[in-house]
């Protein structure tokens, strides 16, 4: 199986990563994973942080000539920013400066559970690993994972389908949509559509206020029988609700059809299954599973929305309460964003990448790649056969 541990303070000197269970032999190059590190930080909305850092991946161990070893594969993105914040963030002993010491707490954050939790009195200790800036190390991760699904000729991509109550139509093509996504700027496949949600964003930033919105993760070409019906936590659906939902700031997740499902008549839900000898074998003709039955993969396209809700750092700052004067106070406000869907999409694709890798390495796992294609090979023929 795959697992990774991460590290890192949003204003510290790195991002670390460190990721087990690749299989030895997979064609992997930083280049690999930059592309979709340089994807996460575009997107209208932005904030000031974008125009500091430029994200690249160093692989510091466990990747030999392009190739990996088998071996944990140790992953660092350099923060830019470090560089103006060495006194705050300083590992050795010394004094916060008292005008850097954060007692007010955002609503909408982790800041006032996470220093009650840990016993904090410098929020600051909360705010810098709960930051979304720890996404960026996970996108790096999900770059590999990215890269274990291509041997298998599986993709995953995403685009905005709605931001601000602005709502993209149901694309016919998920690939073709992505494509289009890739050259808007809210990465949204409709080009009227996004344009109004470019004006939302305005309209929010003119008001110090901020924006959620809606991004769709498709996986392409999944083999049926990933997942299990077997025990609670190794049904796959469950395992990428969790995977999109430990993403800042998400609020719900739906499968295929989701909650409409919950407004239509079972006919109108289920989808027919026919039987194509020689050719297809089984197949469906509609997907409102979204790819999955029973916990399991069933061949189809996995198909994920995922809801974000809108940024809780305010430039219209919100009411809070200072933790040590107990004074009310307008909340402090972060150098932040006005929306990050279109990046939220891209941290989507990389979280889902993970566990859908994970799944692979589970049903077809072998300590070479070579030796897991030929155990993939072998039970497609069995697909095949049955």
């Amino acid at each position: 199986m795959l697992r990774y541990l991460n590290g890192g303070e949003s204003h510290g000197k790195c991002l670390l990563a460190i990721l087990e269970g690749v299989p030895a032999g997979l064609p992997l190059t930083p280049d690999t994973v930059n592309h979709d590190l340089a994807r996460r930080q575009k997107g209208y909305g932005r904030g000031g942080r974008m125009r500091v850092e430029e994200d690249r991946v160093e692989f510091s161990c466990g990747v030999r000539h392009g190739r990996t070893l088998g071996n944990p594969i140790g992953l660092m993105i350099l923060n830019k920013d470090w560089e103006n914040w060495k006194e705050v963030m300083a590992v050795e002993p010394s004094s916060v400066p008292p005008a850097k010491v954060v007692t007010r707490p955002r609503p909408g954050h982790a800041d006032l559970v996470g220093a009650i939790k840990y016993g904090h009195r410098d929020i600051r200790n909360v705010i810098e690993k709960a930051s979304a800036r720890e996404t960026a190390i996970r996108v790096a991760v999900g770059g590999v994972a990215k890269a274990v699904l291509a041997q298998f000729g599986m993709r995953v991509v995403s685009y905005t389908t709605e931001i601000g109550g602005i709502v993209a139509r149901k694309p016919d093509d998920p690939m073709e949509a992505y494509d289009r996504a890739e050259t808007s700027e809210v990465r949204c496949p409709e080009k009227e559509a996004g344009a109004r949600m470019v004006e939302q964003i305005r309209t929010a930033k003119h008001r110090g206020d901020t924006l959620g919105g809606v991004f769709e993760v498709v996986v392409t070409n999944p083999p049926i029988g990933l997942g299990s019906y077997a025990q609670w936590d190794r049904r796959l659906g469950a395992r990428l609700a969790m995977a999109a939902m430990s993403i800042q700031a998400m609020k719900g997740v739906e499968i295929g059809m989701g909650f409409e499902a919950a407004r239509r008549f079972g006919s109108e839900v289920h989808d027919d299954i026919y039987y194509e000898p020689g050719g297809a074998g089984f197949f469906r003709k509609t997907n409102n599973a979204g790819g999955l039955e029973g916990g399991i993969t069933n061949g189809q396209p996995i198909v994920l929305r995922v809801a974000m809700k809108p940024i809780s750092t305010l430039y219209n700052p919100k009411q809070s309460v200072d933790i040590e004067t107990k004074e009310a106070f307008d909340a402090t406000v972060e150098r932040s964003d006005i929306c990050t869907v279109p990046a939220a999409g891209v941290v989507g694709e990389a979280v889902i990448a993970f566990e859908m890798a994970n799944a692979m390495m589970e049903k077809f796992g072998g300590d070479s790649l070579e030796e897991m294609k030929r155990n993939y090979d072998a039970y497609q023929a069995s697909v095949r056969a049955f």
